[in-house]
């Protein structure tokens, strides 16, 4: 786990970003969508990307935990 934080500039542009562009749900919803295509692909075509597969598995990792930061949908009771 990284300790890195965000610089002043990266905290303003991504309030920015989620004030102006798109809401946290939606962006929740488009990451979730994305990380379930993904899935779908890499068991598709599992023989192909085994190389790449350690990279997907941490992709589809922090995307989940960032999907579930900006929108909390599996830690719901």
């Amino acid at each position: 786990m990284s300790t890195n934080t965000l610089s002043k500039e990266t905290e303003l542009r991504l309030i920015d970003f989620f004030n102006e562009s798109i809401d946290l749900k939606s962006m929740a919803k488009t990451i979730r969508q994305v990380n379930y295509l993904l899935a779908l692909n890499v068991m598709r075509e599992n023989e192909s990307l085994e190389s790449d597969q350690i990279n997907l598995d941490d992709s589809f990792y922090w995307l989940n935990k960032l999907a579930e930061v900006l929108d909390p949908y599996l830690d719901v009771e």
